[in-house]
């Protein structure tokens, strides 16, 4: 039966960073906002139904992102008739990974997992987490990015002491070697496999 780990963490905090530790570990892992690109991609299966409820956010075949933020901006009716079409197709692929499964551990890579409910099928939660001076400092070095963009992404997700104190597991990744020490010590913990 292969151990079922959901990995998350507010903007900044060393989550992407933390999913590719894993990877190079050889812990297959699956990424939610990956499985949402290839849906709305050309020939995506969201394609369709979302231009069925959103003509206009159709583009060259695929979704437009900016053209469907700006819908979801402007009418707060969008986004669960967004949500009733992506989830389920999320949900379908998510599915489809688990059932792909033959060795001891699977990582989950979630942002909005505690948000999304994801936590109740998930054996194990690991939140990666850093200072709140550390995290900003990460965020505002990221291209185009401002105040103000940095406070809306930090008011539609939950707070870092709540995914904390929700946690299985903590990883504070403050450094790369500590972090990856870290993982790697979970990836023994959970599978009794060590690395080199």
């Amino acid at each position: 039966m292969t151990h079922l780990l959901g990995l998350t963490g507010s903007i900044g905090m060393g989550k992407s960073t933390t999913a590719t530790m894993f990877r190079d570990a050889g812990i297959p892992v699956w990424d939610a906002d990956a499985t949402v690109h290839r849906l709305y991609d050309v020939g995506g299966a969201a394609v369709q139904p979302i231009g069925a409820v959103f003509p206009s956010a159709i583009a060259d075949g695929a979704v437009s992102r900016p053209t469907l933020n700006r819908i979801l901006s402007g009418d707060p009716g969008a986004l669960p008739r967004l949500e009733s079409i992506v989830h389920p197709l999320v949900a379908a692929d998510r599915d489809a990974f688990i059932a792909a499964q033959t060795g001891p551990l699977a990582v989950f890579d979630i942002p909005l997992l505690f948000e999304t409910g994801a936590d109740v099928w998930l054996d194990t939660v690991l939140v990666v987490s850093a200072p709140a001076d550390v995290q900003r400092q990460r965020v505002m070095a990221r291209p185009g990015m401002t105040d103000e963009t940095f406070a809306l992404i930090l008011s539609r997700q939950m707070p870092d002491a709540d995914k904390r104190a929700r946690a299985d597991v903590v990883i504070d990744t403050l450094t790369l070697d500590g972090t990856r020490d870290a993982v790697h010590a979970l990836i023994h913990t959970i599978t009794g496999r060590s690395h080199a």
